[in-house]
């Protein structure tokens, strides 16, 4: 193990490697996608624009022009239109690729060292593909959230409050930047800057459209949300399981048979987890917290999720690979064995790789997705509420300053 471990972290080293093989992966999705003509996501998002420029209901279906319906805010008619506007095939590609760019870019302003951002990049390359190969918007959300995070330790908040207000009202994950608040050396200016970016993102899309369409489509968004929870909820109920609510709760569901739990009996108790080890004030000083912090918040907006799809694992895989290099270190042996079975059951199931039985009839059926990740968002629980951050300083992988 030893051994295996050096190879990992020599691996691990080389930054020029993962990043070309992150963007060759992203492309080859991308390629393959379009070449193939399967890019209905993409003519979701291509709709959002194109009915918000049109005024035409958002949410309903369009069956003579894509397959399902739109689940995103009026906000992303803004993000979506510089590919909107160019050929559709164009368009398509770039957006995969940008979508993969910001994520990168993000994992490399994290102040980890530059071994530790080629493994988080490394770990989570293979849910980035998935994600790419849906054309969604996941890569994107996670970027932002890491962003948000590094922009309130570097006290530039009124920047971070423009992402996590983005994020918010174009997926709504995005509103988990708020935990952030409490490392903010500017509390005032936080709040300040949160109010004033969500009345300008939240009024934006009326620059493309009109004031009552938007203020309309935001009602239609809250319905349609409501609803597609309920839907997704319903899905998992059936023998194979569905590809949707790919949660803790969804996995408890389908393995017990109890499918009438409450989501109230697990979201309450974890959110209450999630809050708790915000009361050691006095350990917001360490990197090692806020940075399991972080990775605490990218692993459970997914895995209490009743929308979480294979596809949306890119977030919790990131949280789950800077959980993995802060405890490297120190953990060598014990941090390898989570992760590589992580990577197995929770990246690796979702691809052509992985024995169509076992995928079929086990990990999707019991959304098995969904188990690594709560067993890491459980470390990370026990190490926020319990560890002395103050005494790690010179093992974790951070740089310094």
């Amino acid at each position: 193990m030893n051994v295996f471990a050096r190879k990992v972290r020599l691996f691990g080293c080389n930054i020029s490697i993962i990043t070309l093989l992150w963007f060759l992966l992203a492309l080859a999705a991308a390629l393959a996608e379009v070449l193939r003509g399967s890019i209905n996501n993409y003519f979701i998002f291509e709709g959002v624009f194109n009915h918000t420029i049109a005024q035409r209901p958002l949410y309903p279906e369009y069956p003579n022009e894509y397959q399902d319906s739109n689940h995103y805010g009026p906000l992303f008619s803004i993000i979506i239109m510089p590919f909107a506007l160019l050929p559709t095939w164009l368009g398509c590609l770039l957006w995969v690729l940008a979508n993969a760019a910001v994520l990168w870019l993000a994992v490399r302003k994290l102040n980890l060292s530059h071994e530790a951002k080629a493994s988080v990049l490394a770990i989570a390359a293979l849910e980035m593909m998935t994600a790419a190969h849906n054309l969604q918007f996941n890569a994107a959300i996670t970027a932002w959230l890491v962003f948000a995070y590094i922009l309130v330790d570097k006290e530039k908040d009124f920047w971070a409050t423009l992402l996590i207000a983005a994020g918010f009202l174009v997926k709504l994950y995005g509103i988990a930047g708020l935990l952030f608040f409490l490392f903010s050396k500017h509390k005032l200016k936080f709040i300040g800057s949160f109010i004033f970016w969500l009345l300008i993102l939240f009024a934006l899309p009326m620059a493309i459209s009109s004031p009552a369409f938007i203020y309309r489509s935001y009602i239609d968004w809250y319905n349609k949300l409501l609803f597609k929870n309920d839907k997704n909820i319903h899905q998992s109920y059936d023998a194979s399981g569905g590809m949707q609510d790919i949660s803790v709760l969804g996995m408890i569901r389908r393995i017990s048979g109890t499918h009438s739990l409450s989501a109230t009996a697990v979201l309450l108790p974890a959110a209450a987890l999630i809050l708790l080890p915000l009361l050691r004030f006095k350990q917001y000083l360490f990197q090692g917290y806020r940075l399991r912090y972080l990775a605490l918040v990218l692993i459970s907006i997914v895995i209490f999720s009743s929308s979480a799809e294979s596809p949306t694992y890119v977030i919790a895989m990131t949280g789950m690979a800077i959980w993995f290099v802060l405890n490297y270190p120190t953990h060598k042996t014990f941090s390898l064995i989570i992760i590589i079975a992580a990577f197995v059951l929770t990246s690796l199931s979702s691809t052509d790789l992985f024995p169509t039985f076992l995928k079929d009839e086990w990990v999707r059926k019991y959304a098995l997705k969904a188990f690594f990740p709560f067993v890491i968002w459980t470390l990370l629980i026990a190490e926020l509420g319990l560890k002395k951050f103050n005494l790690e300083n010179k093992t974790i992988s951070v740089e310094k300053g």
